[in-house]
């Protein structure tokens, strides 16, 4: 009797293929996209932990801050995190860099880059790794030398054929430099730009030849515990604003954040957009749901003859239940797994590319699935109860 239940619900949605299409098309939408969306969610939640990974529980990073009030310019700089390291109790590491975007150039390939001016410490704290080469030294410093450490990216754009690049010249900001080391592809961002696609210099020649006084500064600071990192971040507010100068009624012309908060921050973004376009999704599978009721009125009323004749030879009002509530779950299913082939294919598509950060998720797949066989069971249930309790004297009068 099963069988011959189902038998029929297909046979029925078969024989209306454009009406059980179009039914189908809101689920297939509304599948596809909740796939989609919990892979743009984990695609979010995997660059924010790649990003971060670098990043220790006891790390801060001071930025500075122009145009606030009372402040005509910060006065933060790379020096500054020499000065902390001497004065405050609880640093152990800091390391001051200036960054910048200057006109790179390899004959024939040029492009712009995000040009760094640190120290040698700058690679511990950011954990970069060497390919071949070296870093510059403390001399290089002092002396200003014209050297630079590339990074992936830069290798990339500046060298597409390969050859020779540790002892190459580049020129930066139309000035000769020597690639001493380039370093491994790393992916994450770092202030306003992105390290593969960095050039690091020493920072003295940042400052006087390549990026003067436009570069932003940044401090990476290490506390030697997480627990003081309340009393480290007091330590520093009270060292940067004597070192600028800062009277009591002015605001700090710097920013402070520590890698909690700024973790937290990026996950809490990415689960409201997710968040969202989950919104979204269910908003459309819902529609769906509306459509699946709507045709199944249709179907009842156009077979309500159909429903007096079964129950006239003695059809039991379960079965007209059952063979109407699984035409409506069979439409939602099949939407579903078109759904689920769609989301699939377009994150398969898209995973590779730069446009967005896709990662397939088995909950999106779970979730999409089972909401949509939800939906076919919720808006297909009234007008099977409804045939159901058809009258077969009135049904079999109907025209």
């Amino acid at each position: 009797m099963i069988w011959e239940i189902i038998k029929m619900s297909f046979e029925s949605l078969l024989a209306k293929k454009t009406r059980s299409f179009l039914s189908m098309l809101g689920i297939i939408i509304g599948v596809s996209t909740v796939i989609a969306v919990f892979a743009i969610g984990q695609g979010a939640q995997n660059a924010v932990d790649e990003q971060f990974e670098g990043l220790s529980a006891n790390s801060i990073i001071v930025m500075g801050i122009k145009g606030k009030q009372n402040i005509g310019s910060t006065k933060l700089k790379t020096a500054d995190a020499e000065v902390l390291l001497e004065e405050a109790g609880h640093i152990t590491v800091a390391v001051g860099s200036i960054q910048g975007n200057s006109t790179v150039a390899h004959s024939p390939e040029s492009g712009s880059f995000t040009i760094v001016g640190t120290t040698p410490g700058f690679f511990d704290v950011s954990n970069l790794e060497l390919v071949s080469g070296r870093i510059f030294t403390e001399e290089e410093i002092n002396n200003k030398a014209k050297v630079a450490v590339l990074g992936n990216g830069a290798v990339e754009a500046l060298f597409p054929n390969g050859g020779e690049i540790v002892g190459a010249t580049i020129t930066i900001a139309g000035k000769k430099a020597e690639v001493i080391g380039y370093l491994e592809e790393l992916g994450t961002s770092m202030g306003p730009g992105k390290q593969d696609d960095s050039i690091i210099v020493p920072n003295t020649t940042a400052e006087t030849s390549y990026l003067g006084t436009g570069g932003f500064v940044m401090l990476n600071i290490q506390v030697d515990s997480v627990d003081n990192m309340e009393l480290a971040t007091a330590e520093l507010i009270s060292i940067l604003r004597e070192e600028h100068g800062l009277k009591s009624g002015q605001e700090d012309d710097f920013k402070i954040m520590d890698a909690g908060s700024m973790v937290g921050a990026a996950q809490d973004a990415a689960s409201l957009m997710s968040l969202l376009l989950t919104a979204i999704a269910a908003i459309t599978l819902l529609v769906s749901g509306i459509g699946i009721m709507n045709v199944m009125f249709v179907t009842v009323a156009e077979r309500t003859k159909e429903i007096g004749i079964s129950k006239a030879i003695g059809g039991k009002r379960g079965d007209i239940l059952s063979q109407f509530l699984l035409e409506s779950v069979v439409l939602s299913m099949i939407g579903g797994i078109i759904g689920v082939i769609i989301g699939n294919s377009v994150i398969f598509a898209f995973r590779n590319t730069e446009l967005i950060t896709l990662a397939p998720s088995l909950i999106g797949i779970v979730i999409g699935f089972g909401f949509s066989v939800l939906v076919g069971v919720f808006f297909g249930f009234y007008p099977a109860l409804k045939a159901s309790r058809l009258d077969p004297v009135d049904a079999l009068r109907s025209e």
